[in-house]
């Protein structure tokens, strides 16, 4: 996925489909409850936690996209350029953490 043209097509998707952008408050809830639908998910399919038979045909996939979604809203109504700064990101840790953990004797 190039995250450049993902911010377009949300964008071309809200002014087509979706009316206007929720307010920035508003996105940060729905990336909340987003994300804590990814958390049930993982807690209950691979952690600790049983899972309900209503959850068993939940699509992590699906609800991993959705936060996809909103956090590309979240960029493009605050004016970010996400995919420099995903790239300028993935410098910086390439950078930073290299050795650091090939050197943690915890990922061994």
């Amino acid at each position: 996925m190039d995250i450049k043209n993902a911010q377009i097509d949300v964008d071309n998707w809200i002014k087509d489909h979706g009316v206007r952008y929720f307010n920035e408050l508003t996105n940060m809830a729905q990336l909340t409850e987003e994300v804590g639908e990814v958390a049930r998910i993982i807690a209950r399919r691979y952690g600790e936690q049983s899972e309900k038979e209503s959850d068993k045909d939940k699509d992590l996939g699906e609800e991993l996209a959705d936060v996809v979604f909103v956090v590309l809203c979240l960029a493009n109504q605050t004016g970010v350029d996400l995919q420099a700064a995903f790239d300028k990101k993935m410098d910086l840790k390439t950078k930073r953490d290299h050795d650091r953990h090939h050197q943690n004797e915890k990922l061994r």
